[in-house]
């Protein structure tokens, strides 16, 4: 069924004019139309809508991911009592030991993180099988992109040198045919979303599914 994402605000990629009142309608996992709400909503009357604060953009590029989810172990809920819940690195995770099942688990608590950040895509290689896998079942393409020069981090806006603009860290762009990658900021406008960064996230859609939504 065919699906209408709007938005107080739609920016479509790098560069493009943001358009007041924007949507995105999506047919399975392709983008179908892009444009005011009003036009696409009237080509598609029989599509169901849903209604997003903010500024809709297309998903980010996370490009220390390979740092985020090998060298890193994010701990599994049940473990919070003696782990915490931020990842571990250094000392803390060598003082852990972890085999393939563990370093797996810990990969798929990882990318869910960075679908609550709007991630959509990712920056390898991921050289355990087990975070390929999880990687794959997540749904995160996986893009060649320099790194950006800031800490590695769940925020890839974080990461980026002051004052660059935020949709440097775009995965792509919004338009007909291409793949459903893009995510909700409750923000005013790009100013804004530079300063709050992904955590302002609300939404995130990959390849056409709702993957995370903000309670």
């Amino acid at each position: 069924m065919l699906t209408i994402h709007s938005a107080e605000l739609l920016i479509t990629g790098p560069g493009a004019v943001p358009l007041p009142g924007g949507a995105v309608a999506v047919e399975g996992d392709r983008i179908a139309a892009v444009g005011a709400y009003d036009d696409v909503a009237a080509a598609h009357p029989l599509a169901r809508t849903r209604g997003w604060p903010g500024v809709l953009t297309p998903g980010l590029v996370n490009t220390h991911a390979a740092a985020l989810l090998e060298a890193a172990y994010h701990p599994d809920p049940r473990e919070a009592a003696e782990l915490g819940e931020e990842p571990l690195t250094g000392d803390r995770l060598t003082a852990l030991v972890l085999d393939d099942a563990r370093w797996g688990g810990s990969a798929r608590r990882g990318a869910q993180r960075m679908l609550r950040h709007g991630t959509t895509a990712v920056v390898g290689p991921f050289t355990r099988e087990s975070v390929r896998l999880a990687v794959a079942r997540a749904g995160l393409a996986q893009v060649r992109r320099p790194a950006s020069p800031g800490p590695a981090g769940l925020d890839p806006l974080a990461a980026l040198p002051q004052g660059t603009a935020p949709d440097t860290a775009f995965a792509g762009t919004l338009a007909p045919g291409a793949r459903a990658d893009f995510a909700v900021f409750d923000v005013r406008d790009v100013a804004a979303l530079a300063v709050r960064g992904a955590g302002a996230c609300v939404a995130t859609v990959l390849g056409g599914r709702l993957v995370y939504r903000a309670r």
